[in-house]
């Protein structure tokens, strides 16, 4: 086996020095910008004595980066460089907007696909989006730091993705975990053989199921953890015992909405804080939940490891790759006078994410209601209308029936 570099096998004490002193340069520098206004201490960088005194500093969540970009900076000024100096500048759903550099692994993905075994020689297929969200270029970016090629397929256009990756001979596979099932498929139904045997895949749940599946057929299939703002957080190797976490964060299990970092082993919201020095997003809170594993994985490499994704602090679900969240459910309820009410569920169609949406309504047409649907929560759905009333006073307006046990 070998290493993406000396960086993965180093001892506690050593990653602790130095993620210690680029933690320091690294909050110096946020102290410096308008961000950062007025959360953290000029002090702040002076009184880190260890990584555990990360717990002094405030939260940065994602609801601030909207609420500064959306009254000052495109960036909301937790930039180092000027918006103009980054590569790409990204839009997500919000509308938020992300940069992106163009040097050599900006977000660290290299890491990722050297675990999964892709480097020079394979053809990466990938199937995640290039238009205006970041994903594409998160696992581009990683697919030349290990010295692959890359057919920029992005997504949909099933037919054509089969013939492209039988004419070009494609070995390795990167997008949503479930969209790889679709491709193959659909080479099976057309009676073309495809030569994929690797899959790097994030943006949604990797089911055990779909991967014993995926393994029936050839295909090593790993996961990463990553977002647009903070590139790879953690991510699988070929001993699948948890998520190592990435060389280039630090990672903090909290209590949700405190801040306050949990008992070892307990679930609490992943909260990071990246080293990247052109974009320092300091104590991010994800709102993803997940807990620290004892011990090191069995594959050498001696970082911390997480659980993986273990549901959201808050109801914000991602189902089809996308985020929905409450405040969508809360506009399409005030989008039409008739709807009283609306719970999404979330479950699993086969191999497939489902999304029902249940309406509450005395106008039972729920044709009238699937194109609000769409447009508000961005994402097709089963709708049906149920008598006023009838759905439970729990609180839950997003409801995820899946498991991931299974």
């Amino acid at each position: 086996m070998t290493f993406y570099d000396a960086l993965e096998t180093r001892s506690a004490d050593e990653r602790e020095a130095s993620l210690l002193a680029a933690l320091k340069i690294q909050v110096a520098k946020a102290q410096g910008l308008a961000g950062y206004a007025g959360s953290l201490e000029p002090s702040g960088a002076e009184d880190l004595a260890s990584l555990s005194d990360l717990a002094k500093l405030p939260v940065l969540r994602k609801s601030d980066l909207v609420s500064k970009q959306t009254t000052g900076e495109a960036l909301g000024g937790y930039n180092v460089r000027r918006v103009s100096e980054f590569g790409h500048i990204f839009q997500s759903p919000g509308p938020i907007y992300e940069p992106g550099g163009i040097e050599q692994d900006w977000w660290r993905m290299g890491r990722f696909l050297h675990a999964a075994g892709v480097g020079q020689g394979d053809i990466v297929q990938n199937c995640f989006g290039y238009h205006l969200t970041p994903a594409g270029m998160i696992f581009e970016s990683g697919a030349r730091a290990v010295g692959a090629a890359v057919l920029p397929a992005g997504v949909g256009q099933t037919e054509l993705q089969v013939r492209a990756a039988r004419d070009i001979g494609t070995t390795a596979y990167a997008g949503t975990p479930d969209y790889l099932k679709v491709i193959l498929d659909k080479a099976e139904e057309m009676g073309e053989p495809l030569a994929i045997q690797k899959a790097v895949v994030g943006g949604g749940a990797l089911f055990p199921s779909l991967r014993q599946e995926y393994h029936d057929r050839g295909i090593a299939c790993l996961q990463c953890y990553a977002t647009a703002d903070l590139g790879n957080i953690a991510y699988e190797s070929p001993a699948m015992e948890g998520m190592i976490v990435d060389e280039g964060v630090i990672v903090e299990i909290v209590t949700p909405g405190t801040g306050i970092p949990v008992a070892a082993g307990e679930v609490g919201e992943v909260v990071v804080t990246t080293l990247n020095p052109d974009y320092p997003l300091i104590r991010f809170a994800t709102g993803d939940m997940s807990a620290f594993m004892e011990g090191t994985s069995p594959c050498g490499r001696t970082n911390r490891r997480i659980k993986g994704w273990m549901g959201r602090a808050d109801q914000t679900t991602k189902i089809k790759g996308m985020f929905v969240r409450p405040e969508q459910v809360a506009d399409l309820v005030a989008s039409h006078e008739a709807i009283a009410r609306a719970r999404v569920i979330a479950s699993r169609d086969g191999e497939k994410d489902a999304m029902k949406v249940q309406i509450e309504s005395a106008l039972d047409q729920a044709e009238e209601f699937a194109p609000l649907v769409q447009s508000y929560l961005k994402l097709k759905a089963d709708v049906e209308v149920v008598p006023l009333g009838s759905l439970p006073r729990d609180g839950l307006v997003i409801e995820d029936q899946r498991t991931y046990d299974q």
